[in-house]
């Protein structure tokens, strides 16, 4: 079965605007594709010496500065793609009214720009492996499904907010508060054996967490906790939420679509 022309052509335009959006991303900067790498390098760094050196929060976590610059590699894509992709639309208001083409197009694409810089840090994570001598993991090869489960769950989101975004601007401070929640109600920086259980369950529900763990544990070498060690049979809950909010973030989106360029 043949693909369409059409979709053909749609899904060529945007593999096009995701490899040039790569290709812009830092173009004119002195660093170029360095700043791709720098901007986690020196948030890992400010993070690790305060609560490493000062708090000696890191010292009960086996290999503590990859597990803290593999949490603040993969929330990075979560806030950077959903924050870009929310003004998608609004940014492109000129392009939509002068040109037809499916709307999510743009989403799509610009969620692709940052799965490939997340894809550029995550070597950067597998070069600190090697100057720390840290063994590679053999559950590494679970961890292609586990980005494409990270992937699907933020495009979701990615175009709920899009599509929000469109007729009530006010979303964007909103959702800055939230991705601040959001990143302490989150195992990035700190243990989850340092959360009360009851407290722990609820937290591992959150697809973000159970991710995190998952991409951890397929890196590490050492033992880490994950949704499936914490909720058993109910491990499959996030899983079923990563769908939910995809299948919501899509119809608001196709449902949304057709005032775009009057509300824009």
């Amino acid at each position: 079965m043949s693909i369409p022309k059409t979709r053909f052509k749609y899904i060529e335009l945007v593999r096009e605007l995701a490899l040039t959006g790569f290709k812009l991303k830092y173009h004119g900067s002195f660093f170029g594709y360095l700043w791709s790498l720098m901007k986690p390098l020196f948030l890992f760094l400010v993070l690790f010496f305060v609560f490493d050196t000062v708090f000696k929060l890191g010292k009960a976590i086996p290999n503590y500065p990859l597990y803290l610059l593999i949490g603040i590699t993969m929330w990075g894509f979560f806030v950077e793609t959903s924050s870009i992709c929310m003004t998608s639309i609004v940014g492109s208001g000129d392009l939509i009214r002068k040109v037809y083409f499916p709307r999510i197009v743009l989403p799509i694409a610009m969620s692709l720009t940052s799965f490939l810089t997340l894809l550029v840090n995550l070597m950067v994570v597998f070069g600190f492996m090697i100057v720390l001598k840290v063994s590679v993991n053999f559950d590494l090869i679970y961890l292609p499904l586990i980005l494409i489960e990270y992937y699907i769950f933020t495009l979701g989101v990615s175009l709920f907010l899009g599509s929000v975004f469109v007729k009530f601007r006010d979303i964007g401070p909103i959702w800055e508060v939230v991705c601040q929640a959001l990143f302490y109600g989150t195992p990035i920086i700190y243990s989850v054996t340092l959360v009360p259980p009851r407290l722990l369950k609820i937290m591992m529900l959150s697809p973000l967490a159970q991710i995190l763990q998952d991409g951890r544990a397929a890196i590490l070498p050492t033992k880490v906790v994950t949704a499936r060690d914490v909720l058993g049979v109910y491990s499959i809950i996030p899983f079923i939420f990563v769908v939910l909010v995809y299948i919501i973030g899509y119809v608001t989106f196709q449902k949304m679509t057709a005032k775009f360029a009057e509300e824009i």
